[in-house]
């Protein structure tokens, strides 16, 4: 995706949650959102402790998760296991997305069942357009579990 033009709306509201610990995180991901053609209902968490407790009241889950692995209180690990062992939560499709490059924690959360990974990247634009593919993902309901070769989501 080169240019804005490249971002074909996507015509079904999305209702997501991205649990984020650092405030500027949260900021852009949501301005992202806000600059792609989807209407996207967001709710966001500081830390996994008050995603589980908000996830174990819902009666409908939302389309999918953006977890982040480093976060105070509960991090994404212990998040996405107990997602995982939890038989209401287990089919919400979870997109970690987070810094680490550390390739035993990628592949700790691909052998734990997250859907994707996203890299953190390091400029706006490169965050519009992973954040246009995995709402494209989610929008389209192509949430089978990939193989390695596709568990991480990039600009390419």
């Amino acid at each position: 995706m080169e240019n804005a033009k490249d971002f074909k709306p996507i015509s079904r509201k999305l209702n997501i949650i991205l649990a984020e610990d650092d405030d500027d995180d949260r900021l852009l991901f949501q301005e992202a959102i806000d600059e792609l053609p989807v209407s996207v209902k967001l709710t966001t968490f500081s830390n996994g402790d008050e995603l589980m407790e908000w996830l174990r009241k819902k009666t409908r889950l939302p389309d999918a998760l953006f977890l982040d692995l480093n976060m105070p209180r509960k991090n994404g690990f212990a998040a996405l296991g107990e997602i995982k062992r939890n038989t209401k939560l287990q089919d919400l499709p979870v997109i970690i997305f987070s810094t680490a490059t550390n390739n035993e924690m990628i592949k700790q959360v691909f052998k734990d069942a997250a859907h994707y990974y996203i890299r953190k990247p390091a400029n706006f634009w490169d965050l519009k357009v992973l954040m246009y593919k995995s709402l494209k993902i989610i929008a389209d309901k192509d949430l089978d579990l990939p193989g390695k070769e596709s568990f991480m989501l990039t600009t390419d």
